[in-house]
């Protein structure tokens, strides 16, 4: 699809590269054109810091046009030049005016009106092209795309690290509960030992006692 976004961009261009320099070289064949779209939106033009005489407005515009022109058909920085060259049909379009057409301005009638509604019509139609130009993404993802799949993806890594931190918590407290019963079954067995001992010996010590007693006995007895 590249070849084909190359030549269409290449089409779209050579349009605005050829007006804009008709424009810049001969100012003043397009001058009484011009002053339709000043008269109509002088004070819309001045706030913007566009200037408001025909004759600069021209100019400037044909400025824009030739470099937009040439930015686009070279893909160099096609969406800013795209949306720039857009802009400068926003005026003309605006006032129900084509000031590119060069030619003496007829008496109004039904046949000005309706080369004005197809000059129009046909700068819709460029702008239209031109903002497809500049929101195309040559088959990359888009920005909207692009921050979805983002988020989407940090929601799927938090919530992995909250299972991770659930399983490790669940793991831990298996560990110290299965800890804490051996130690207390431990502490259990020894204290079970203990006393065992102990008993073991308070037995032992009272079979020599008795012993010790049977022996004093047995003495006593000889000696009388």
């Amino acid at each position: 699809m590249k070849p084909v976004r190359t030549v269409a961009r290449a089409l779209l261009a050579a349009v605005f590269v050829r007006g804009g320099l008709e424009a810049y070289k001969n100012p003043d064949r397009f001058v009484d054109g011009a002053k339709a779209v000043t008269d109509r939106m002088g004070s819309t033009l001045g706030s913007a810091g566009l200037p408001t005489d025909p004759r600069s407005l021209v100019r400037l515009t044909g400025i824009v046009q030739m470099v937009g022109g040439a930015l686009l058909a070279t893909n160099t920085a096609t969406k800013p030049a795209a949306i720039a060259l857009a802009g400068s049909l926003v005026p003309s379009t605006m006032a129900g005016q084509d000031f590119w057409s060069g030619s003496e301005q007829p008496q109004p009638g039904p046949l000005l009106r309706s080369d004005a509604g197809t000059s129009v019509l046909k700068n819709l139609g460029l702008m239209g092209g031109l903002l497809l130009a500049a929101v195309d993404t040559e088959g990359k993802p888009g920005l909207a795309w692009r921050t979805g799949h983002l988020t989407e993806h940090a929601q799927d890594s938090l919530k992995r690290a909250a299972e991770t931190t659930a399983k490790e918590t669940r793991r831990a407290a298996r560990t110290t509960a299965k800890e804490t019963k051996r130690a207390a079954h431990l502490t259990a067995k020894e204290a079970k030992r203990a006393a065992e001992g102990a008993r073991r010996g308070a037995r032992t010590a009272a079979r020599e006692t008795k012993l010790a007693m049977t022996s004093a006995t047995a003495g006593g007895i000889l000696s009388s």
